[in-house]
């Protein structure tokens, strides 16, 4: 059964309970990697600065703490094998919806099932749905 590294666990720490409930769940069944829990200021502006996030601190859900995202990655890491990325995405979802916890994905932002229309793309991203943030 794959388990967490060290690392992976204190990122998920940073996250709200309901995604360390969801991710606690996905390691049962797929080996992945936390990258990213809360995100400091100059972390996040890092991240608009190499063009992997579009928005600024402190308006990213990374910001928040708890974090109310987090960016996961299927283990091993292959960045170039995208639809692995899907496929784990789908996985992921799966669970989530299983356990009652809406995520939106940063291959599909608008919830739609469609990853075409898409216009920026952050396939290690998960987050709350607004109405698991207050809970």
């Amino acid at each position: 059964m794959p388990k967490y590294s060290q690392s992976s666990k204190e990122k998920l720490k940073e996250c709200n309970f309901h995604l360390q409930k969801v991710f606690n769940e996905v390691i049962k069944y797929f080996d992945c990697t936390i990258v990213t829990g809360h995100r400091t200021k100059e972390e996040q502006e890092k991240k608009v600065k190499e063009g992997k996030s579009q928005v600024h601190w402190p308006n990213s859900k990374h910001n928040t703490k708890p974090s109310i995202a987090v960016d996961v990655a299927p283990y091993p890491i292959d960045w170039n094998d995208i639809k692995r990325f899907h496929y784990f995405a789908g996985f992921v979802k799966g669970i989530a919806t299983s356990m009652g916890v809406e995520l939106r994905w940063g291959g599909d932002w608008d919830n739609d099932t469609q990853v075409e229309d898409n216009h920026f793309d952050d396939l290690l991203h998960f987050e709350l749905v607004n109405k698991h943030i207050e809970e």
